[in-house]
């Protein structure tokens, strides 16, 4: 048997990953979604997922307790146990009032009625129908992404997403693009 002193692939440079655009649906996308969505309580989801930039478990789990309407955050808990807060705007809060005039939840009990496959479903349905990607992660990157073109900081929607990295949010809002940018650039000499 030989012996082999060193290894070949190490002689080897790794395949480059690409560096993909994934999917985030623009304002009127989300609009279209929401518009079609069955139920008050739908457009509620579908408005608090693009609004907030909740991951599905954040969602799901929602108590009328974490709602601070005064601030308009929501108190969630994500990876890893950390709690955090996540902003909604007027949309939401309007879906989210109207909804809660409706059901209300005891006092321990999530605001939905209905639990991670209840939300899938809701997502799928609105797939089909509109054919728009229409998930718990495009509505992160939806999140960031409008954030991102209204001109916020890869930091401040670090910060509002509760996302660990700046990398991350980088990541997500990869599909903001150079002409996004230049409606806030003023010229360095202006």
């Amino acid at each position: 048997m030989v012996k082999i002193e060193q290894n070949p692939i190490k002689l080897i440079e790794p395949p480059k990953k690409p560096k993909l655009i994934l999917p985030s649906l623009d304002k009127n996308q989300v609009d279209l979604l929401i518009s079609k969505a069955k139920c008050v309580r739908d457009k509620a989801i579908i408005s608090l997922f693009a609004e907030s930039g909740l991951k599905l478990s954040e969602l799901v789990n929602i108590k009328t307790k974490d709602i601070d309407w005064e601030s308009n955050t929501i108190k969630v808990l994500g990876k890893g146990n950390r709690e955090g807060y996540a902003p909604f705007g007027s949309t939401s809060e309007q879906y989210l009032k109207s909804w809660l005039a409706q059901y209300t939840p005891k006092s321990n009990e999530c605001i939905w009625c209905i639990g991670f496959r209840g939300v899938k479903t809701i997502l799928d349905d609105l797939k089909k129908e509109t054919g728009l990607p229409c998930n718990p992660h495009t509505f992160r990157r939806t999140f960031a992404c409008l954030l991102r073109k209204q001109g916020l900081y890869c930091s401040t929607i670090k910060d509002l997403g509760r996302w660990e990295s700046l990398e991350m949010v980088q990541r997500y809002t990869r599909s903001a693009t150079f002409q996004d940018s230049m409606q806030f650039y003023k010229g360095v000499l202006s």
